[in-house]
């Protein structure tokens, strides 16, 4: 019970600066393969370090405010 707590504070920690892909889509609220979608398409900014895949934090919010932007787009639009 204790490890789950633990990893659930650590994947809210706002001072991460890497999240595991996990970790981005849980703050989407998306599941991990969208997620993985979302960085395979290019939506979604990642990196690699050695064999793993790691979203700048910054990334997931800079992914949100080009979203928000493209749905302002399209509401004004129409």
């Amino acid at each position: 019970m204790h490890d789950v707590h633990v990893a659930a504070t650590h994947s809210a920690d706002p001072t991460l600066v890497l999240l595991t892909v996990e970790e981005a889509a849980r703050r989407l609220s998306v599941g991990r393969t969208t997620c993985f979608h979302l960085i395979a398409s290019g939506q979604l900014e990642s990196v690699p370090i050695g064999r793993l895949r790691r979203v700048p934090a910054e990334a997931v919010t800079d992914f949100l405010a080009r979203l928000r932007e493209a749905h302002r787009s399209t509401a004004t639009a129409a």
